[in-house]
């Protein structure tokens, strides 16, 4: 693939992947032959900020699991009221790098 392609695409949407997983991401790309260029660029990825900012309003129902896919995660902090409040301010500081995980995980379907 071009990289220049590869490059905007990183550009566009490096804020969703940990800073950890670019390198890997971006060589993964580089070796993809452009028919599935279109299904990667269609990826809806989650923004982390987003989903932080509604863990903080209403996470202890479980709409930031839901927003990210962890639909069992969130069936349980919904019957709990967020584990009595605790499981919600520890994904206060968790959520952010589970959705950016999940947003990898996502990507890494296309690719492999």
């Amino acid at each position: 693939m071009e990289e220049n392609k590869v490059d905007m695409f990183m550009m566009a949407n490096g804020k969703f992947f940990e800073s950890a997983d670019i390198p890997q991401i971006r060589s993964r790309l580089l070796e993809l032959d452009n028919s599935k260029w279109g299904m990667i660029q269609a990826i809806d990825f989650k923004n982390s900020t987003t989903v932080l900012i509604v863990s903080l309003l209403v996470g202890y129902l479980g709409i930031d699991r839901f927003m990210i896919g962890d639909t069992g995660l969130g069936i349980g902090k919904l019957l709990t009221c967020g584990g009595l409040g605790i499981w919600t301010i520890v994904d206060w500081f968790l959520i952010m790098d589970a959705t950016k995980k999940k947003n990898s995980g996502k990507l890494n379907q296309y690719l492999y």
